[in-house]
């Protein structure tokens, strides 16, 4: 062998080694990506499952509140109602006092 099939030769095979070591390089940085889409794409699952469990905490929140508004409005409604019913009640009475006193000497 002459010296340039040497160097050729020697040429070819450095760049054999490099061409693998390209590969091995995309091979690895593949695997990486690969991984760090893994990781966001479970950070992703993660973060839904935490905003549907604060929806969730929140609705139910929501909830007690407006149940607690009904039950303070309902409470409200009745003493009004029982108000106006002594009212109602009183005036009644009023009234058949006055017709009594008319009606009777």
């Amino acid at each position: 062998m002459d010296v340039s099939s040497r160097v050729l030769s020697e040429l070819a095979s450095r760049e054999a080694a490099l061409d693998a070591q390209i590969e091995a390089a995309r091979a690895q940085a593949k695997q990486t990506v690969d991984a760090a889409e893994a990781q966001a794409a479970g950070i992703v699952r993660d973060a839904e499952a935490q905003v549907k469990a604060l929806q969730a905490a929140h609705e139910q929140k929501l909830s007690a509140e407006m149940q607690s508004i009904r039950d303070a409005a309902r409470a409200q409604a009745g003493e009004q109602a029982q108000a106006t019913r002594t009212r109602a009640g009183d005036k009644l009475g009023q009234a058949v006092e006055t017709i009594m006193r008319a009606v009777l000497p």
